[in-house]
């Protein structure tokens, strides 16, 4: 179901802020339609992604912006209703994959993942990782299960675990989302995980 919020010809952002999901339409004063997703209204400036490219409009460019809802009930979808996502490939023989989202501290954030990676001889898990508890020093996270899905924000060294956990979690630190494996040696793993970042 789609719904126009117009005030004195423009959208009405709550919070200055738009965090809609799916096929919102920018509709530019040219007359061209673009598809994609809101990201924010500040100032002057629009802020819209397409294609997984964000792209910042002069808001006087702009005629207005129709936001496309979703017609289930966030239990539907798992709590994720109203949330920008993007799935992103997590490759098991790189150390970080950027998964192009920045986040603001405090930030809801849900994962949903799946797929098998190979670690080592004889070794293949999905995003849960190896089951016991094996206490490695050398990995991102030592006391978590080898092979799970970590993350990490920004450039620090405050990894979390991620898992096969869709629950929702909140950002520790302003940044951007990076995803990784909790593995100590990389050389010998193949495949990937399929991660699809709910924000």
């Amino acid at each position: 179901m789609k719904r126009r919020l117009v005030r004195s010809g423009f959208v009405v952002v709550l919070g200055g802020v738009a965090t809609l999901a799916a096929a919102d339409t920018l509709v530019l004063r040219d007359g061209k339609r673009v598809k994609g997703t809101l990201v924010e209204v500040r100032g002057g400036s629009v802020e819209f992604e397409e294609r997984g490219r964000s792209r910042t409009y002069d808001r006087d460019d702009v005629r207005r912006i129709e936001l496309d809802e979703y017609g289930s009930s966030s239990d539907d979808r798992g709590g994720t209703a109203g949330m920008r996502e993007r799935t992103v490939t997590v490759e098991a023989a790189r150390a970080w994959s950027d998964t192009g989202i920045d986040v603001r501290r405090g930030q809801e954030i849900r994962f949903k993942a799946s797929g098998k990676i190979r670690w080592g001889p004889d070794r293949s898990d999905g995003p849960g990782g190896e089951g016991g508890r094996h206490y490695n020093a050398n990995r991102p996270l030592p006391d978590r299960p080898g092979a799970a899905l970590v993350g990490r924000i920004g450039g620090g060294h405050d990894v979390f675990f991620v898992g096969d956990d869709d629950g929702a979690m909140r950002a520790r630190d302003d940044g951007r989302l990076y995803l990784g494996i909790n593995d100590d040696y990389l050389q010998d793993n193949s495949g990937s995980f399929r991660v699809t970042v709910y924000y």
